[in-house]
């Protein structure tokens, strides 16, 4: 497989140093910078596949040190509903107002993380029964408007879980996840060779080298800074799912 030094490999390597950064540190967020950032260098049939490869090569180099932490109770039930979730959400994609539901998704977790940023202690429980319910809506908002993640995110934040084991538990959910996406396109036939090059040699080592700084950051964030952290990522979501309206 030849290579030629591009520029593009540059700027393909520093928005996935500080996407997979970010993942590494809080445990989600990293495809909500990846995204936006490569596709004004590539096209979106490139970028896709790409960020698929990154995040889950982020989510395997998070569990090889902390699958421990995973609380698999939780997981599962999480990975399950989503799984039957997303088939219907593909069906309704076609029918539904994709504009309307993506913005007040946008609005509902702006409400939420706001309100939880100023008041942390949520009256509402939840445990490893209701991830069936959050995994079920997420996965139809997943086959729908590929916005799947923030739910899960949601219900994690309420479990109040360690930062570790938030982490890691977020990674266990969206690895399998991410398998069944990257397996979508590959039976769309978009991993190109010019992907593959993408990702050996940019992708792939900013991805380790975001992970190695994401992970340090993560052992030094103190947890209520880091609960501070994961609700302004949660608003920040918010806010790119309301842009997207317009």
């Amino acid at each position: 497989m030849g290579f030629e030094f591009n520029i593009i490999y540059v700027y393909i390597a520093l928005i996935v140093f500080f996407a997979t950064m970010t993942r590494a540190a809080i445990g989600f967020g990293g495809a909500l910078i990846a995204m936006p950032l490569l596709t004004l260098l590539l096209p979106i049939k490139e970028t896709s596949p790409l960020v698929a490869l990154m995040t889950n090569t982020n989510a395997i180099f998070i569990l090889l040190g902390s699958w421990r932490e995973v609380r698999v109770k939780s997981a599962w039930r999480l990975i399950l509903a989503s799984l039957v979730g997303i088939p219907i959400g593909v069906v309704i994609l076609s029918q539904a107002y994709q504009g309307l539901v993506t913005g007040l998704l946008g609005v509902i977790i702006i409400l939420f993380a706001g309100y939880s940023l100023f008041n942390p202690e949520i009256k509402v429980k939840v445990n490893e029964n209701t991830a069936f319910l959050f995994g079920f809506f997420a996965g139809i908002l997943g086959g729908a408007y590929n916005a799947n993640g923030p739910l899960v995110v949601i219900y994690a934040t309420m479990r109040k879980w360690p930062a570790e084991k938030f982490r890691a538990t977020l990674q266990g959910y969206f690895f399998p996840i991410g398998l069944v996406i990257i397996f979508g396109y590959v039976l769309s036939g978009l991993y190109t060779r010019t992907v593959f090059l993408y990702y050996l040699y940019a992708a792939l080592p900013a991805t380790f080298l975001g992970y190695l700084t994401g992970n340090l950051i993560h052992h030094r964030i103190p947890q209520n800074l880091f609960k501070q952290m994961v609700y302004l990522l949660l608003i920040a979501v918010g806010v790119s799912l309301i842009i997207k309206v317009f």
